[in-house]
């Protein structure tokens, strides 16, 4: 089984899971207080800036949560990490809105239409999300990550934000699994000295 980094979300999420499994709004509510942050820097940082006029990482964010509460029956946390699982429902959210930007039916289909199905969870997730937007030290984060050489910027996105197994990251990189887990091992202690939300960042 190819390695992941540590991630001490999936050690706080178990029993909120069988909560949300059994209809727990609340639960979902903390879960989305956990990944949320992790959800948007990610936004942020895979969003061209050509195309923030159509593509608000929050919208997306949201959006990926709408489709988590839909899926949440199927997901199994013994066979997949829920960051990792999180983050493939937020490629593929990502992805859509991105070849949607220049379609006329957007407004129709869009993420606020479908948010607002939540009900409840809708006023949680916009607050959550107006709160993260206003965030200095995301910003902050965001920042320093950019600053980065390229090879370390991916090591953040694809081993600290999504969660992606080591060798999949190294075949990404050109390099062999062992060096991208030293890479971050190393990336991630330097970046662990700055003042980030709890649980942004696997293995850190």
């Amino acid at each position: 089984m190819d390695e992941r980094p540590d991630d001490p979300l999936d050690g706080v999420t178990g029993v909120w899971l069988a909560e949300v499994k059994g209809g727990d709004s609340d639960s979902f509510g903390r879960l989305y207080e956990h990944i949320a942050p992790a959800l948007l820097t990610w936004a942020e940082f895979r969003i061209r800036p050509e195309q923030r006029q159509h593509v608000d990482p929050s919208d997306v964010v949201q959006e990926v949560w709408f489709r988590a509460w839909r899926q949440m029956e199927s997901f199994d946390p013994e066979a997949t990490p829920f960051r990792f699982w999180i983050f493939r429902i937020a490629k593929n959210v990502l992805l859509e809105a991105v070849r949607k930007t220049r379609r006329a039916d957007v407004a129709g289909a869009g993420t606020t239409a479908k948010i607002q199905q939540l009900g409840e969870l809708q006023d949680t997730m916009t607050a959550v999300s107006m709160r993260l937007s206003r965030d200095e030290g995301l910003a902050a984060f965001r920042h320093e990550v950019d600053a980065l050489p390229e090879e370390e910027r991916k090591l953040v996105v694809h081993c600290g934000l999504e969660g992606l197994p080591l060798g999949e990251v190294a075949e990404r990189l050109g390099i062999s699994t062992e060096a991208a887990g030293k890479r971050w091992q190393r990336l991630r202690a330097r970046l662990a000295e700055s003042s980030l939300p709890e649980h942004l960042l696997a293995g850190a």
